[in-house]
This record gives structure tokens, sequence and C-alpha cells, in this order.
């Protein structure tokens, strides 16, 4: 390889200084999420509380995250990324601590949701970071940086576990004090100091006023889809999102989110992929588990095990997106792991009408996992170089509400499509023809994954080709 094109891929070492804060705002919200989520049971019994009660824990915190959401751009732009990640830290930390001190299931619902406004902010800042600091090296440095934030999910349990046995439940949230500090610390001294590249832009409190809401109550009715105010949830967030973009389109940088964004056939195709993929992974994270529990008649316990193998696929995956991405372009590594993902699925339908046979499920949750590794990568990699630098914080607000929006829209679909067939399938013993039907569903959607994923640009290369043929375009539509 010649000298110069191995200094060009060279990395700065000032940009794994970035890394290493985005990853650990990243890490440590993943951590927490999941440290609560599996002690709800424990905090019912220690607050004196009911497990519908406690479940606001979590639900506040995630609806939380919702509402904020919206206001990351707006907010980089008004302050600057650097001074926004330390306030966010700041408050999840100091809020962290509350929790901590919570005397009642109400005030630790009530630290939870504050919680949740700062940490809300936290993920999209990790990943706009990168997207400025990382360039054209985007899925190198993304393969590296997800490994860590992989590890929240893992370690979460063990933590809980450990904390619930030796100490007081309040080391749930009082152990991120540390980390907290230290994330503080390490932002002062490694965020380089963007304050003089700030744009500020009048805040459209109309938009936040609709998109907010409108996030949190689809939020709410995709999770209580089975009751009446879950169904008027879903209908107020449906005329919310739809007034706001009615009423978002005709401002256009002047709106909470950018419309025209979406006018580029790269940066639409990535969010389509980015929404496609997150929602695949969500739902099947609700079809498998039910069909492992319900169908195959294994605990709760025994199944967290038998899933084991999809985590250990994508953390396979993941440190090869780099040198895949730069060696085969990113059309080819996101619809191959389209592929590989689809073909980690199909044995499921044999399953589903078939006693469970671990020789199979093993290496398609593996295969499948790798697959899933191997598109969300390359289509950021594909957006965040398809937007101008001083549009990427506009351009992480939108593919992150897209991203959430994914999961619990399909996550519902193919609920709703399982619920409806256990329903019309009375099968005695194992309901195989419903969860055979679920599985073709996830299948389709793979499909729609792959047809997706065929849509990106060749390569990083290309894509500025592309931005400057969809310019022209644009300039002499205006010009006719």
């Amino acid at each position: 390889m010649p000298e110069t094109l191995r200094e060009t891929d060279r990395l700065d070492p000032s940009v794994w200084k970035i890394v290493s804060v985005a990853v650990l705002g990243s890490f440590l919200s993943q951590l927490d999420a999941t440290v609560v989520n599996v002690s709800l049971s424990s905090l019912t019994v220690e607050l004196h509380s009911t497990l519908t009660a406690i479940q606001w824990v979590t639900s506040g915190y995630l609806l939380a995250l919702a509402l904020m959401l919206p206001l990351n751009g707006w907010l980089v732009d008004r302050i600057g990324a650097k001074a926004l990640y330390l306030w966010c830290f700041s408050a999840f930390t100091i809020s962290s601590a509350l929790c901590g001190l919570a005397w009642s299931a109400d005030s630790l619902i009530a630290f939870r949701i504050l919680q949740g406004m700062s940490g809300g902010l936290l993920a999209p800042m990790a990943q706009m970071m990168l997207a400025r600091a990382a360039g054209k090296h985007m899925a190198r440095i993304m393969g590296y940086a997800a490994l860590p934030v992989m590890l929240g999910p893992i370690l979460g349990p063990v933590i809980a576990g450990a904390i619930l046995q030796h100490a007081s439940w309040r080391w749930l949230f009082l152990v991120n004090l540390p980390v907290g500090a230290l994330a503080i610390l390490l932002a002062v001294l490694f965020l380089p100091n963007d304050r003089e590249e700030t744009t500020p832009r009048d805040l459209d409190l109309l938009g936040l006023a609709l998109l907010s809401p409108g996030l949190v109550l689809f939020l709410y009715g995709s999770d209580h889809m089975g009751e009446r105010t879950g169904l008027l949830a879903l209908a107020t967030a449906a005329v919310l999102i739809t007034i706001f973009l009615r009423t978002a389109a005709p401002k256009g940088a002047n709106a909470l989110i950018d419309l025209r964004l979406f006018k580029s056939r790269i940066f639409s195709a990535s969010a389509t992929t980015q929404f496609l993929s997150n929602g695949i992974m969500y739902a099947a994270q609700m079809l498998v588990p039910i069909y492992l529990i319900r169908a195959c008649g294994r605990s709760p316990s025994a199944t967290g095990w038998l899933l084991a193998p999809l985590g250990l696929g994508m953390v396979c995956a993941y440190p090869c997106m780099g040198f895949l991405t730069q060696r085969f372009g990113i059309r080819k590594v996101s619809a191959g792991g389209a592929l590989l993902a689809l073909a980690g699925t199909l044995p499921f339908i044999y399953l589903g009408g078939h006693e469970l046979m671990l020789a199979v499920l093993a290496p398609a949750l593996f295969f499948r996992g790798m697959g899933l590794g191997a598109i969300g990568i390359p289509s950021l990699t594909a957006a965040y170089a398809s937007v101008k630098k001083q549009d990427l914080p506009m351009a992480t607000t939108s593919l992150n509400i897209v991203q959430r929006l994914g999961g619990p829209t399909l996550t519902t679909v193919c609920a709703t499509f399982l619920a409806w067939r256990l329903r019309s399938v009375q099968t005695p013993g194992m309901p195989s023809g419903a969860f055979t039907s679920a599985f073709v569903l996830l299948c389709a959607l793979h499909v729609l994954l792959l047809v997706a994923s065929l849509r990106l640009p060749v390569s990083v290369d290309k894509v500025s080709e592309q931005q400057v043929e969809e310019e022209s375009l644009i300039l002499i539509e205006v010009a006719e």
C-alpha cells in the first residue's frame, strides 16, 4: 500500500479520545436502563408498591426520553455539542443520586423522569460526536464504539443481581455517580470547544408542541395496544405527527426537524433502512422469547441463555464493519447483512411448526445477529456522509426519531398479528400455526429491509458524487 494511502487511513489520536467520551455516555445509559428493568420485582417489594405502578420507573424514563429527543438539534445549534453534553451528563448524574435517595415509589418515578429527560439526549449526542470526529471513517469508528455499548445489556443483569444480593437497591442508581463524574471530567478534557461554530436559531414552539407529545403518545399507545387508552393515544399521536409534518414542511431549516433532509435519496434510503432494521430487531425480541416460553415451554431464565447466540453474532460483526465497508462498499455490506439476517430468520418458520431443535436455533440466531449487526453501521455512515457538517445535529435528531419509531411500530404490527392468529388458530398443544404465520410476517419484513438496503449508495466516495448530482437537479428545477 502506498505511504500516502496509509497516512489517509490513519486516525488522529484525538478522535479516539472523543470516542471514549461518547461511548461512556451511551454505555452508562444502556447499563442504567437494563439494571432497572431486571430489578422491577425487587423494587416492588422494597418500596411497598404494585408491579403496575413500579413499571413506570421504566416507562416514565422512556417517555421522558422521547419527549426531549426532538430538542437535540436545536440545543446543539444553540449552545454547542460540548456544553450540551456536559449539561446532560451532569443532570443525569444528579438525577441518579436523587433516584438513590428516593423515599417512595412516586418519588423514584419522578426522579427517573428527570433522569430520562437528561439521558434521552446522551445517545444522539454520542452518535453526532462520533460522526463529526470520524468523517469518512464512520463505519470503522462505529464498529468499535458499538462493542462497549453492547456490554450494557449483558452486564446489567449481573450487576443488578450482585447489588440486590449484597447491598441496598439504592446502589442501582448510586453506582452511576463515579462513572458520571469520570465522564464529565473526560468531556471537559477531550471534547473540542465548538461554541464558536454554533448558529443559533429560533425554537419552533408549534413543532415542539406537536412532535414531542406525538412521540410520547405513540410510544405509550404502542405499549398499551390491548387497552382503550392505548388506542386513543395512538390515534392522537397519528393526528399530532401528521399536523407536524404538514406545518414543518414549509418552514425548512426553521422547523424543529428540517424535512428537506429526507428529499435526499441517500438520506431517505438510510433512514428507511434504520427504521426497518431497528423495528425488525425489536419485533423479533418480542416474538422469539414468546415462542420459546409459550410454544416450547422454556423458562424465562433458560430463554435468556437460548438467545445468547444473537448477541454473540452482533459482537462478532461490529469490529469488522470498518474493514468490510472499506473493502466492499456500503451497499454490498448492508445488503449482505440484510440477506444473512433473512437467512437466519427463515429457519424459524420451520421451528414454528416443529419441536425446538437447538442445533437449528443457535446457528440461526447467530447468523441473524451477524446480519443485523452489518446493516446499521453502513447505513448510518451513508446518512452522515450525505449531509453537510452544519446539518449534523438536525440529521442526528431525525435519524434517532426514525429509529425510535421503528421499534414500537413493527413490534405492534407483529404483536397484533400474532394475537389475531392465536385467536383464530385453535390447535391443541403447541400453537404452531400462529407462530409459523408470525415468523412468515417477520421474514416478509426482512425482505423489505433487503430492498431498502439495496437503495443505499455503493460506497462513501459515491455519496458526494450522488449529492452533487441531486443538488444540480434541484438547481435546474428551480431555474425552470
